[in-house]
């Protein structure tokens, strides 16, 4: 297809936002049988957006076949793909595979700057308490103070996906110096 390969060229080029959300709307509208293994393909390309881009697409195609290449894209060696690839990630874990994304997501607790961590927090609270609740808690037992303020701010988004993170961070980090939390029981 002409129309799939000028779309998804464009994908990996397009510096704007906007423009890339439309090219990704065309393409999801285009047969998944065809375009999901041909984005896949792009995950392979050497510039970061386009594999940023590719990632974006699948999440919002949402066929299960992907799964095994983003899964892959976990530890892509630049790290706004990585960032990606937990949103994608998260939409597209098959049942079987999503204490093992928990865990892969949670190795990464405390690294970072504040938006990579909120970034994790969003894609981890997107897994469901029931999923990240043991992988917290052994984050918060055996990790730095750093990894534990990260998941008590988790945990806070957890409870209040609407609380602002930069304040929980703060207090996270307050309770942490103060002695009065070493694990997800309070």
């Amino acid at each position: 297809m002409r129309d799939l390969e000028i779309l998804l060229h464009q994908c990996a080029v397009e510096p704007d936002f906007q423009v890339r959300e439309m090219l990704t709307w065309a393409l999801i509208r285009l047969p998944a049988n065809v375009v999901v293994p041909r984005v896949v393909e792009e995950l392979a390309r050497p510039e970061p957006r386009a594999r940023r881009q590719a990632l974006h697409t699948l999440s919002k195609v949402k066929d299960a076949t992907a799964w095994p290449a983003v899964a892959a894209r976990l530890d892509d060696a630049d790290q706004s793909v990585v960032r990606t690839a937990w949103y994608s990630a998260v939409a597209l874990v098959p049942e079987n595979e999503r204490v093992w994304l928990a865990g892969k997501l949670a190795a990464s607790l405390g690294d970072g700057d504040a938006e990579t961590q909120r970034s994790l927090s969003r894609a981890l609270v997107a897994l469901g308490k029931d999923v990240i609740g043991s992988v917290l808690a052994v984050a918060a037992e055996r990790g730095s103070a750093r990894v534990r303020r990260h998941v008590d701010a988790t945990q806070r988004l957890l409870k209040d996906p609407d609380f602002g993170f930069t304040a929980s961070l703060k207090s996270a980090r307050r309770e942490v110096a103060l002695g009065r939390t070493r694990s997800t029981k309070g």
